[in-house]
């Protein structure tokens, strides 16, 4: 059975809204969300990058995924929309209170920075306008490599018929580029009518060019992809856990990461450590001498 996820869901001040939301797309069936805070930095003097709200404050207990025994899992996410190359600080301390972090280039030029050279998850597509630039086969190319996934939002196409055309357009030249491939569909949902189910989102898909395959994985394996960014992850073995490149953000560059074990892992404690026993090397491993059997 497919994970299915939404990774923009608009951020609001109306916690009750935000609140709505997430108890709708958890009743969609959607596994997990990304609440989005959208930062657009308007001069070169530094601003205060919004902080996201602890999960823990917008529920007591976290909706029931339909259709699955388990909650929803909410992360929070920062867009920044850039219009200048200083407005992306590599490594800023602002940003590892992120699961996700994304950025929205506005020029052909800051797109290929986006691509080739930002430490970024997702690269968003603009939907609302006509784009002053044609997407590039080999900026395109090399975010795939990086394991970066391009994000086309499908909420304004449903607001609006002239934003429709745009979102259809924009979309139809990034596919043309990429091939369908690291495509995710997200909502960029306000509203809780705004949201729509995964089969439908994948039904979208094949009105943007996407493959019934890919318009399908465009909600559930490359969302997973955008966490597990570049498939490099780093286990922590003793508590049998696994933190992926996006969530690294909030340790160490993903070199020194601790848990602490849950109680049910606790079959370890009060037992006494005992030396280890000498034991006799394996045949294979013996001197030839020493295998070799007396006639």
């Amino acid at each position: 059975m497919s994970v299915f996820m939404d990774l923009n869901l608009s951020s609001t001040t109306d916690r009750n809204r935000l609140q709505s939301v997430i108890q709708t797309a958890a009743h969609l069936g959607y596994s997990t969300v990304a609440v989005n805070h959208v930062f657009e930095p308007t001069g070169k003097k530094k601003q205060e990058i919004p902080k996201p709200t602890p999960v823990s404050e917008l529920f007591d207990q976290l909706p029931t995924v339909q259709g699955r025994s388990r909650s929803i899992r909410v992360l929070n996410r920062l867009t920044i929309l850039v219009s200048d190359s200083s407005h992306f600080r590599p490594g800023a301390a602002e940003y590892r209170c992120f699961d996700l972090l994304a950025v929205q280039p506005t020029t052909e030029k800051l797109f290929h920075a986006a691509c080739m050279m930002f430490d970024v998850d997702i690269i968003c597509i603009t939907v609302t306008e006509k784009l002053p630039f044609f997407f590039k086969r080999a900026p395109v190319n090399g975010a795939v490599e990086r394991g970066l996934v391009f994000e086309v939002c499908y909420v304004p196409a449903i607001r609006d018929s002239t934003m429709r055309r745009y979102s259809i357009a924009n979309a139809v030249s990034l596919l043309e580029s990429c091939k369908g491939k690291n495509v995710i569909l997200s909502s960029g949902a306000e509203q809780p009518l705004e949201l729509r189910g995964p089969y439908d989102i994948a039904n979208l898909g094949l009105l943007f060019g996407l493959s019934e395959q890919d318009a399908k994985e465009a909600v559930s394996s490359t969302c997973r992809s955008a966490l597990l960014h570049a498939g490099s992850t780093a286990e922590n073995t003793t508590a049998n856990t696994t933190i992926t490149t996006a969530e690294t953000r909030k340790t160490a560059s993903g070199i020194v990461y601790t848990t602490k074990p849950s109680a049910g892992s606790s079959h370890l404690q009060g037992a006494e450590l005992q030396p280890d026993e000498p034991t006799a090397a394996p045949e294979e491993d013996q001197p030839a001498a020493k295998r070799a059997k007396p006639e």
